[in-house]
């Protein structure tokens, strides 16, 4: 554990994103154990309006914020207030930490984010991050934003303190191996294994879908986390946003079963319900119509974040990516918006859950459901209220004992 103002400055980053690549969980990731608590940002919107001048006027922001945690009085956070207790993740454009605030105890996350004069990639990302958190104070599937500092040239964004991605969780779940993929060799080495069959298992007293053997992650949990990611994405059209990452490794859990949506870095505000920036975004979660755009079309909508958050339900379910078995990149891309949309296995879930990847997986976006639809599918409304805590304490506590 270090003291953040007596540490040295991170260098200057030079990560190769491999999104492009990798099935998931590459680029900024924030996938570590931590512990939510919970705070009320005080003056975030006025910190907010400052970060858009902060990447070429030092004096926007302060360099400290308060937040009131738990209904107590305002805490004054500065960086010499807080410790680094773990590295979450870094990537192309910062680092998250997890710290604890020595005065109170409490623990954040903290993105530090080097301001290089002249990265307008960078500005654009941070801006947009931070806009799209603010506007979403008021979802609780979306990470909380509690303010931002300026020091010594980095620009620090305080944020909600999670358990894992859902990345993690799945792996943890499924009791995947955890080895680094550096290079789509790696990942078809890592993914590849045997094939799902369908469960024979069913009866005495077990249901279809939720057989501890052959699905370590219920079928029932599965559905109270769609019912929350679908609350989220909904959220985010309702203020006319398209999220286009959307991916297991942005997506957090906490203990208590809640699951936020977080990384809005390459999010988009849609224009007449389109948005038309195709390159945004991991392209082995995009939807065959932002990979090969139809040519009688301009833009896409909602609906390709629909198709990412099918295929993001798909490999929480099976533990593997669906395009895993491609042999390179190209392969994968091709079988993406050539192939047939890829299924559950027959027989190892119910017909519900099969009919609900289904619609969100149909390869043609004009008959892809919206949300409006997809939160009022039978899988989602059987669901949505149920609470998974105990099943995600004891797939996190037995990752603490590992």
């Amino acid at each position: 554990m270090s003291n953040l103002t007596n540490k040295k400055r991170p260098p200057k980053l030079s990560f190769t994103d491999q999104s492009a690549i990798a099935p998931s969980g590459v680029g900024l990731q924030y996938s570590e154990l931590g512990q939510q608590q919970d705070a009320i940002p005080v003056g975030t919107q006025d910190q907010a309006a400052n970060v858009a001048g902060s990447t070429s006027d030092s004096h926007n922001l302060d360099s400290s914020v308060r937040v009131r945690f738990d209904g107590h009085d305002d805490i004054l956070i500065s960086p010499s207030s807080l410790t680094v207790t773990k590295q979450l993740g870094r990537g192309q454009y910062g680092v998250v930490e997890e710290v604890r605030h020595e005065g109170s105890g409490f623990r954040l996350a903290v993105k530090r984010v080097a301001l290089r004069p002249g990265d307008d990639n960078e500005r654009t990302r941070l801006l947009m991050d931070v806009d799209i958190l603010v506007k979403s104070t008021e979802c609780k599937n979306i990470i909380k934003f509690y303010g931002a500092l300026l020091w010594e040239g980095d620009l620090w964004v305080l944020m909600e303190l999670m358990d894992c991605s859902l990345y993690k969780f799945y792996r943890l779940a499924h009791r995947k191996a955890e080895t680094p993929v550096n290079n789509a060799t790696d990942a078809r080495k890592q993914f590849k294994t045997t094939p799902l069959g369908p469960c024979t298992h069913v009866g005495d007293n077990v249901e279809l879908g939720n057989c501890d053997l052959c699905n370590p992650i219920p079928e029932r949990v599965l559905g109270r986390m769609a019912a929350d990611i679908v609350n989220a994405l909904s959220y985010l059209y309702s203020i006319k946003v398209i999220h286009r990452d959307v991916k297991p490794s942005n997506i957090l859990i906490n203990r208590i079963g809640i699951i936020k949506l977080c990384d809005f870095g390459i999010s988009g505000y849609l224009v007449n319900s389109v948005a038309r920036t195709y390159e945004a975004g991991c392209r082995p979660y995009m939807a065959p119509e932002r990979i090969d755009p139809p040519r009688d079309r301009t833009g896409y909508d909602i609906k390709s974040d629909v198709w990412s958050f099918g295929i993001t339900m798909l490999e929480i379910a099976t533990g593997r990516y669906p395009y895993q078995n491609a042999r390179d990149f190209f392969e994968q891309l091709k079988s993406i918006c050539t192939d047939e949309p890829p299924k559950l296995t027959k027989g190892r879930f119910t017909a519900t859950f099969e009919d609900f990847i289904g619609q969100c997986l149909r390869k043609d976006y004009q008959t892809r459901p919206k949300y409006d639809s997809i939160e009022t599918h039978p899988f989602i409304l059987s669901n949505r209220n149920l609470d998974i805590s105990e099943f995600t304490e004891k797939v996190l506590s037995n990752e603490v004992k590992a």
